[in-house]
This record gives C-alpha cells, structure tokens and sequence, in this order.
C-alpha cells in the first residue's frame, strides 16, 4: 500500500485534485490517501501557508499530490511551493507536454522539459538599495551536473532519443556559460548514446510553436523552464494539459503546472486533464507503471473519442470528463 499525501490547495486546486484522487482510486486499490492543508486555507486555519504538520506529513508519505495555491497581495508572503521544494531538495522539476487534441493551426508537440528546481532566479534572493532592487541569480555546478545527470537518465529510461540544453550564454556568459558547460561534460559520459544539442532560450521558445518536433527533452534552468513549459503547453492545448513533477533523491511532488484560477473556482468548468496525468506520473515514479498507463490510455481515449473539454470549447467540465476516465478505466465503455 503506497500511502499518498493530497494538498487540495486554492481556487480550483481542491476540484481538480478531488478528480485526480477518484481516477487513481478507481484504478488501484493499493493507495491509502492523507489529506493535509497547504496555501490560503492552511494560513486562514493555521496561520502558516504551508504548516509544519503538513510538510512532516509530506516526508512521511510515498509521495505528494498538489492542486495549486494562490498568491496574496502580501510583502511578507513565502511560497509555500519555494519552501516544499527546498525543504524536501526536489532539485529536478519534470514537465512533459503532449498533444492530446489536434488543434486547427498548431503543429504536434511531445517533449519533456527538465527544470533545474533549487536555483537559478528562483533564490529570492533580492537586494533593495535607492535606487531599485537587484536579483542575485545562483547557478552552482553542482546543481547543474545534478539536473544534467537526472535529465539524461530521464531520457534513456524513456526512450528519448534527444536532449537539448536551453541556456542564454551568449548574454549571461559567466552563469549560464558554466550550465552549458556542465552539460556537454556530461554527455561526454555518456559516449554518444544520445543525441544531444543546444539552443539559446529565445530561439528555444519560437522553435517550440513553429517546430516543437525538433525538441524531444529539454534541460534547462529555472526560470527557463517555467517560461518554456507554458509555451509548449500553449502549442497543446492550454496549461489544463500540462502535468507536472517535482523530484527528489527521497521525496517527490506531483501537480498540474497550470495555477489556481480563482475567476473559475467553484464553476466545475477546470480541465483536470493535468492534475490526472501528474497522478499517473506519480504512479510511475513509484513504480506502477500499468495502472499509470492505464489512466494515461482512458484520458487519451477520451480525447480521441471526439470529446472536449471547455477550455477547448467543449462541454465537458470536470466532473463530466472525470466520469468519462473511470469508465474507460473499468471497462464500461470503450471510448
């Protein structure tokens, strides 16, 4: 029994979860599900956004599935995300994007992008003088081998033939410089098992709408990749089709990339395409990896069926499209 621990979070974060959890219960019986509180809802109750009972739960569990929270207008305000993520040193953010609908006007994507996870701009690390306010970036080498290192056992293990690494080392020489180095370093390791390149980020990001088919995984910095995984969630759909993890030597998080979305909080109308395929990359990480295939085969069955979501100008809301999955996954219907 794998024992998971559920952060609803805000806005449609508990909606799109509460699909997720009803997927995974109907493919496995083998997970035993602990809800804690993390974001807004955490702080109204316990004044903290992410509580000290919820993050020892965190390390206690097999793993983690996260809905989303929402940032407050406040100065004073610490991400709980930033916080779990270095709490728990989940160094290695992984976002793959494929196309589940044809979509009139955008080319196939199918790429996996890797995410360096504890550095880069996302420090906080924010200096105020008179005059305005300096953000000190880290890039540190052993972050960088750490993430190259993960990024090309990720490709091997799942037959990805290709690795770029994104970077914008003709600008920042020093920092991003070093990540480019690490990176051919490595893949000198490797002696030739994978094709490898690299590409400047801004480059990166048009070639991900005008020829996505030209990128398989991608590795890249913090910033980068949180930029770059929205646009080729863009090229598929929207963010509703943008599963998320964020991994570990020991713990490991799972989560829809896409935010809360307070403005449709409550209406029933949130894709949980993302929050069900972070499920099932949750299941893999832990070894399921035909009940995760199971659910990854029913969501795509859903799609290929003809149906849509709203946000694709369908009407399927949440629930509807829940249903639809667990149906397929226990056979009462083909498509």
């Amino acid at each position: 029994m794998k024992r998971i621990c559920v952060l609803p979070g805000d806005g449609i974060g508990p909606e799109v979860i509460e699909c997720a959890v009803r997927v995974l219960h109907a493919a496995s019986d083998s997970l035993d599900f602990v809800h804690a509180d993390i974001g807004n809802a955490a702080f109204k109750s316990r004044g903290q956004y992410l509580p000290s009972e919820t993050l020892g739960l965190m390390r206690s569990c097999d793993s983690c599935l996260f809905g989303a929270v929402t940032t407050p207008k406040d100065p004073d305000y610490n991400s709980p995300v930033l916080q779990f993520r270095k709490e728990l040193d989940l160094y290695a953010n992984v976002r793959p994007v494929r196309s589940l609908v044809l979509t009139r006007g955008r080319k196939p994507i199918d790429v996996v992008i890797v995410r360096e996870n504890s550095e880069g701009m996302y420090t906080q690390n924010e200096v105020f003088d008179d005059k305005g306010v300096t953000t000190l970036r880290r890039v540190t080498r052993k972050a960088s081998e750490r993430i190259v290192r993960f990024a090309v056992d990720y490709a091997l293990s799942n037959n990805r033939k290709k690795i770029t690494c994104v970077h914008k080392s003709n600008v920042l020489k020093a920092s991003d410089g070093l990540f480019a180095s690490i990176f051919w370093e490595q893949l000198a390791l490797t002696h030739g098992v994978i094709v490898a390149d690299e590409a400047l980020v801004d480059s990166a990001a048009l070639r991900l709408v005008t020829d996505p088919g030209s990128f398989d995984v991608i590795v890249t910095l913090n910033l980068y990749g949180d930029i770059l995984s929205d646009v080729a969630a863009g090229v598929a759909g929207g963010l509703g089709f943008a599963p998320s993890a964020n991994i570990g030597d020991k713990h490991s998080v799972f989560e829809p990339v896409h935010g809360s979305a307070p403005d449709i909080a409550g209406k029933g109308v949130a894709n949980p395409t993302a929050a069900i395929l972070a499920g099932a990359m949750m299941l893999k990480h832990m070894g399921m990896v035909d009940v995760a295939e199971k659910i990854e085969m029913a969501v795509q069955a859903f799609y290929t069926a003809g149906h849509l979501t709203v946000d694709l100008g369908g009407r399927h809301g949440s629930s509807s499209l829940t249903e639809h999955v667990i149906e397929i996954i226990e056979g009462r219907v083909t498509t």
